[in-house]
Protein backbone atom coordinates (compact mmCIF):
# COMPACT_ATOMS: atom_id res chain seq x y z
CA UNK A 1 0.00 0.00 0.00
CA UNK A 2 3.24 2.15 -0.19
CA UNK A 3 2.44 5.31 -2.39
CA UNK A 4 -1.74 4.66 -2.05
CA UNK A 5 -3.10 7.78 -1.55
CA UNK A 6 -6.75 8.04 0.16
CA UNK A 7 -9.39 9.48 -2.38
CA UNK A 8 -12.05 12.14 -1.14
CA UNK A 9 -15.76 11.39 -0.36
CA UNK A 10 -17.70 13.44 -2.93
CA UNK A 11 -21.26 14.05 -2.62
CA UNK A 12 -23.17 16.17 -4.99
CA UNK A 13 -27.02 17.12 -5.22
CA UNK A 14 -29.05 17.84 -8.51
CA UNK A 15 -32.38 19.24 -8.39
CA UNK A 16 -34.31 17.23 -11.36
CA UNK A 17 -37.80 17.62 -12.67
CA UNK A 18 -38.23 14.13 -13.34
CA UNK A 19 -40.22 11.12 -11.46
CA UNK A 20 -38.25 8.80 -9.85
CA UNK A 21 -39.16 5.91 -11.72
CA UNK A 22 -38.09 7.27 -14.98
CA UNK A 23 -35.20 8.56 -13.88
CA UNK A 24 -33.36 5.11 -12.04
CA UNK A 25 -34.21 3.76 -15.31
CA UNK A 26 -31.45 6.50 -16.84
CA UNK A 27 -29.39 5.49 -13.35
CA UNK A 28 -29.38 2.02 -13.99
CA UNK A 29 -29.71 0.11 -17.05
CA UNK A 30 -27.11 -0.19 -19.64
CA UNK A 31 -29.51 1.91 -22.32
CA UNK A 32 -30.06 4.28 -19.80
CA UNK A 33 -26.49 4.78 -19.02
CA UNK A 34 -25.66 4.95 -22.49
CA UNK A 35 -27.60 8.03 -23.08
CA UNK A 36 -25.87 10.59 -20.79
CA UNK A 37 -22.92 9.06 -18.48
CA UNK A 38 -20.86 6.72 -21.40
CA UNK A 39 -20.24 6.70 -24.80
CA UNK A 40 -21.75 2.55 -24.61
CA UNK A 41 -22.83 0.62 -21.69
CA UNK A 42 -22.90 -3.16 -21.74
CA UNK A 43 -23.57 -6.01 -19.25
CA UNK A 44 -22.87 -9.07 -19.59
CA UNK A 45 -22.61 -11.73 -16.36
CA UNK A 46 -23.40 -9.35 -13.69
CA UNK A 47 -20.74 -6.83 -14.91
CA UNK A 48 -21.38 -3.68 -16.23
CA UNK A 49 -18.69 -2.37 -19.23
CA UNK A 50 -18.55 1.34 -19.51
CA UNK A 51 -16.62 2.51 -22.56
CA UNK A 52 -15.74 5.95 -22.48
CA UNK A 53 -13.61 7.20 -25.84
CA UNK A 54 -11.48 4.26 -26.34
CA UNK A 55 -11.03 3.52 -22.46
CA UNK A 56 -13.12 1.10 -20.71
CA UNK A 57 -14.51 0.32 -16.84
CA UNK A 58 -15.69 -2.52 -15.29
CA UNK A 59 -18.39 -2.36 -12.54
CA UNK A 60 -21.27 -4.45 -10.55
CA UNK A 61 -24.01 -3.45 -8.83
CA UNK A 62 -23.12 -3.58 -5.20
CA UNK A 63 -26.31 -2.14 -3.80
CA UNK A 64 -30.01 -1.31 -5.38
CA UNK A 65 -33.13 -0.38 -4.20
CA UNK A 66 -35.92 0.35 -6.82
CA UNK A 67 -36.53 4.51 -7.65
CA UNK A 68 -34.37 4.84 -5.08
CA UNK A 69 -30.72 3.95 -5.15
CA UNK A 70 -28.26 2.30 -7.38
CA UNK A 71 -24.38 1.67 -6.09
CA UNK A 72 -21.66 0.29 -8.90
CA UNK A 73 -17.98 -0.99 -7.34
CA UNK A 74 -15.77 -0.72 -9.59
CA UNK A 75 -13.73 -3.77 -9.87
CA UNK A 76 -10.62 -2.17 -10.22
CA UNK A 77 -10.33 -0.17 -7.34
CA UNK A 78 -10.45 -0.83 -3.32
CA UNK A 79 -13.36 0.22 -0.69
CA UNK A 80 -13.71 3.82 -2.46
CA UNK A 81 -13.92 2.27 -5.98
CA UNK A 82 -17.25 3.14 -6.17
CA UNK A 83 -20.13 5.65 -7.29
CA UNK A 84 -23.57 6.44 -6.40
CA UNK A 85 -26.98 7.06 -7.53
CA UNK A 86 -29.81 8.16 -4.61
CA UNK A 87 -32.91 9.69 -6.01
CA UNK A 88 -34.03 11.75 -2.81
CA UNK A 89 -37.92 13.17 -2.77
CA UNK A 90 -39.12 15.67 -0.68
CA UNK A 91 -41.99 14.40 1.27
CA UNK A 92 -44.17 17.80 1.02
CA UNK A 93 -43.28 19.24 -2.07
CA UNK A 94 -42.33 15.84 -3.87
CA UNK A 95 -39.34 17.63 -5.55
CA UNK A 96 -37.17 14.94 -6.70
CA UNK A 97 -32.91 15.54 -6.17
CA UNK A 98 -30.26 13.46 -7.29
CA UNK A 99 -27.29 12.44 -5.15
CA UNK A 100 -24.43 11.64 -6.50
CA UNK A 101 -21.65 10.15 -4.14
CA UNK A 102 -17.84 9.61 -5.98
CA UNK A 103 -14.46 9.83 -4.64
CA UNK A 104 -11.54 11.83 -6.13
CA UNK A 105 -7.63 11.85 -5.85
CA UNK A 106 -6.82 14.59 -2.97
CA UNK A 107 -6.94 18.35 -5.72
CA UNK A 108 -9.12 16.69 -8.46
CA UNK A 109 -12.37 17.52 -6.42
CA UNK A 110 -13.41 20.73 -8.40
CA UNK A 111 -12.37 18.72 -11.54
CA UNK A 112 -14.54 15.84 -10.35
CA UNK A 113 -17.13 18.27 -9.82
CA UNK A 114 -17.26 19.74 -13.09
CA UNK A 115 -17.20 16.70 -14.48
CA UNK A 116 -20.37 15.41 -12.79
CA UNK A 117 -22.23 18.88 -13.82
CA UNK A 118 -21.70 17.88 -17.72
CA UNK A 119 -22.95 14.61 -17.00
CA UNK A 120 -26.02 15.68 -15.37
CA UNK A 121 -26.41 18.34 -18.11
CA UNK A 122 -26.94 16.27 -20.60
CA UNK A 123 -29.00 13.92 -18.33
CA UNK A 124 -31.48 16.57 -17.82
CA UNK A 125 -31.74 17.57 -21.88
CA UNK A 126 -32.38 14.03 -22.16
CA UNK A 127 -35.12 13.80 -19.69
CA UNK A 128 -36.30 16.98 -20.27
CA UNK A 129 -36.10 18.47 -16.61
Amino acid sequence: MIGMTKKEKIQIEFELHCSPKILFNYLSTPSGLSEWFADDVTFKEGVYTFNWAGSESHAKVAHKRDNQLVRFKWLDEGEEGYFEFEILTDDLTSDVALMITDFSEPGDKDEVARLWDTQIHNLKQIIGA
